[in-house]
């Protein structure tokens, strides 16, 4: 049984509700901004966090058509190995450490972009990596927790992952190697080739009832993580309005 739902995981449809949002928000201006323009890497300032009014729910915006790309983001404990090889800006750890060694009991030191599902979601901008102007905090500029589920709507399927990243620059639209892998299974991505088209949706969800604490952190597949995901985000994306 569960090697059926791990299998099934990576091909989940989406639901009628998120379908319908997908389409109405992909090609109008956000109507709810919540930051500044940050950057794609594609364009210096073409996407916005949007925040949905009716879920509260948080999502990168182009500023055009479409909402972000899926570059690769190969930091924590998978770095530098397998197809984040090839990454030249991999960083040994990623933001919530602390509190993955937590949740997982012990089980795991850190996410790791082979096996967990994640999503890189907030900027510092700082005057390092930015241009030293407005960040965005996704917990204090929007009640989006840690390590909460994210809704992601990508190659046509639903594929869940967790908030477990933050971008100290401006650039916006990154995911864990096997997040993008569920999404983009043929394009041969890597930590030096993302998916560039902007058509993923990123959904992100306020409050502690997203927040991913007793999950199989210590997954040993990507699709076993992404399972255990799905009780807490068919709650979640039930609330989405069509």
């Amino acid at each position: 049984l569960a090697i059926l739902l791990a299998s099934v995981a990576a091909c989940r449809d989406v639901p009628s509700n998120l379908k319908s949002f997908y389409e109405s928000h992909k090609n109008v201006d956000c109507a709810n901004p919540v930051s500044i323009q940050y950057s794609s890497g594609q364009g210096d300032a073409d996407t916005v966090y949007c925040q949905d009014d009716a879920s509260g729910a948080v999502f990168l915006k182009d500023t055009s058509n479409g909402y972000a790309d899926a570059d690769i983001d190969c930091d924590g404990a998978g770095m530098g190995t397998g197809d984040c090889g090839d990454d030249p800006s991999g960083q040994s750890m990623t933001a919530f450490k602390d509190l993955v060694q937590e949740y997982s009991g012990g089980a795991i030191d850190d996410l790791n972009t082979h096996i967990h599902n994640f999503v890189v979601l907030g900027n510092d901008n700082s005057a390092e990596e930015g241009d030293g102007g407005a960040s965005f905090d996704p917990t204090k500029d929007a009640d989006i927790q840690p390590l909460s589920v994210v809704a992601v709507v990508c190659g046509k399927k639903l594929v869940y992952g967790v908030w477990g990243d933050v971008n100290g620059g401006k650039l916006t639209g990154e995911t864990s190697l096997s997040l993008a892998k569920q999404c983009f299974p043929n394009e041969g991505l890597s930590g030096n080739a993302g998916h560039g088209d902007h058509d993923v949706l990123y959904l992100a969800f306020p409050g502690e009832e997203a927040i991913a604490k007793d999950v199989n952190w210590g997954a040993s597949t990507a699709k076993e993580f992404e399972a255990s995901l799905a009780t807490i985000g068919n709650k979640l994306v039930k609330k989405v309005a069509a």
